[in-house]
């Protein structure tokens, strides 16, 4: 997400960091080309010019003329423009869900057919299972789409926690009242309501909606949004908002889309904080929305506290304390390998590792051109695979006739067998020097290593 605006706006602030003083033509030119990589980026047009504006107001000030680094102050001005459009500053607690209520607390999630709201609803449930300690009961009220409430009952067991029994028949008011006597009696935390949608908005849907909110009282109300519909997405909030009352929102599928601009512009239009971003199709795939982050990756600084969560969440720590064990007594192999690709494909892969990463749009197209993404991963895995456990043990076994057995057995050839043993042979290597250095080592040397292809930038 926000690759393209990124990319655009990473080379208008490198024009600019090239002139030691900047005139006040030097700001125009670049406030002019953040406008078109905005609209560019699917912003709406009333959201362009406020963030123009109120850039322009700063930026032409005396503070950037007489700085040290003018270039830089611009670039900061602009980051803190977009952290106080995506609801960060004062507003960046209302971004966290509301669980300040008398249990059970009830989340209602809201939108369009499609959205992703089923889903949404069971990864929300296992992030307040895992990071909240809560006791969830998830519930569907769509009785309209066909096997809707099978669907949440098969998520729920995959996400660990409890949806409420299908009752044929019943009627969304009055699977709502049992939902909400259940969460009582049953002593849970959290319920959440999985309301029904449409494929567009209608008096039926709203009205069904409104029956809801007004028997569940809901402490949250979030509107489940596609990222990739754009422009759409910003008339949907409003609507929803409008009739039903929105108090925070749930972008969908926000890796599919490169551009963004429907998290800026539904935030200014309707003045909600964005809550969280589902960021691919498994379970796991959600992300806390934090302003300062998601602005820190649009400007190319990185997310660094992201992705440090990521790892805590996702590394398993028995594995790796093994890991460290073996490599403090000096052994390091393919096994082992194979369990670092899994981890690094754990957390997102190659792509939702690199968008964490402060400068890591310099470097892209290096990236690319060494053809290092999620691709070459599962590759190297599907190698390792085919491998027998004693060629993992001892990598010295594998010689000519048995690399092309492996690139047989694989569907790759013999040349990545090649690359990706000199790559274990680089990263066992670097292991040895590091442990040598202790742990301060381990951890100067290790996001290195995991990199495929044994790229250094």
């Amino acid at each position: 997400m926000f690759d393209s605006l990124s990319n655009r706006l990473s080379d208008v602030f490198d024009r600019l960091r090239r002139h030691g003083a900047l005139s006040e033509t030097d700001v125009a030119t670049a406030l002019r080309e953040i406008r078109i990589a905005l609209l560019e980026a699917d912003v709406a047009l009333p959201v362009v010019k406020d963030f123009v504006n109120a850039v322009k107001e700063k930026a032409v000030g005396q503070d950037v003329v007489r700085s040290v680094s003018p270039a830089q102050m611009v670039v900061k001005i602009v980051h803190d423009h977009l952290v106080e459009t995506l609801g960060g500053g004062a507003d960046a607690a209302s971004s966290a869900l509301n669980l300040n209520a008398v249990p059970p607390v009830v989340i209602m999630m809201i939108g369009l057919q499609g959205s992703g709201k089923t889903t949404s609803a069971a990864k929300i449930a296992r992030h307040l299972r895992l990071r909240e300690r809560k006791k969830v009961l998830l519930v569907s009220l769509d009785v309209q789409r066909p096997a809707a409430q099978e669907q949440l009952a098969v998520l729920a067991k995959q996400v660990e926690v409890e949806s409420l029994p299908i009752v044929a028949g019943e009627r969304p008011i009055a699977i709502t009242k049992r939902a909400l006597d259940v969460g009582r009696r049953e002593g849970y935390d959290v319920v959440i309501l999985d309301t029904a949608g449409r494929l567009h908005i209608d008096e039926a849907l709203m009205s069904e909606v409104a029956a809801v909110r007004d028997v569940a009282q809901p402490t949250e109300s979030l509107l489940v949004a596609d990222a990739m519909t754009g422009q759409d997405a910003v008339n949907v909030a409003k609507a929803f908002n409008d009739r039903i009352g929105v108090t925070g929102i749930v972008l969908t599928r926000v890796d599919g889309d490169a551009r963004g601009g429907a998290a800026l512009s539904m935030r200014a239009v309707t003045q909600k904080p964005i809550k969280f971003m589902g960021v691919g199709e498994k379970i796991d795939a959600l992300e806390p929305f934090h302003a300062d982050r998601i602005a820190g990756r649009i400007l190319g600084m990185g997310d660094v506290v992201s992705l440090v969560e990521k790892a805590a969440e996702t590394v398993d720590r028995e594995e790796a304390e093994k890991l460290a064990l073996k490599l403090q007594k000096g052994g390091f192999d393919l096994d082992d390998l194979a369990s670092q690709l899994k981890q690094l494909r754990k957390m997102g892969g190659m792509s939702g590792m690199m968008g964490m990463l402060p400068g890591i749009a310099k470097i892209k197209k290096q990236i690319e051109g060494a053809n290092i993404n999620d691709g070459m991963i599962k590759r190297q895995e599907a190698i390792l695979s085919s491998m027998t456990k004693q060629e993992r043990k001892n990598p010295k076994l594998l010689n000519a006739s048995r690399r092309v057995r492996i690139a047989s057995g694989s569907g790759t050839s013999v040349p990545e067998i090649n690359r990706l043993l000199k790559q274990y042979q680089d990263m066992a290597h670097m292991m040895k020097k590091a442990n040598k250095l202790g742990k301060k080592g381990l951890m100067r040397h290790g996001l290195a290593g995991l990199m495929p292809g044994g790229f250094r930038g």
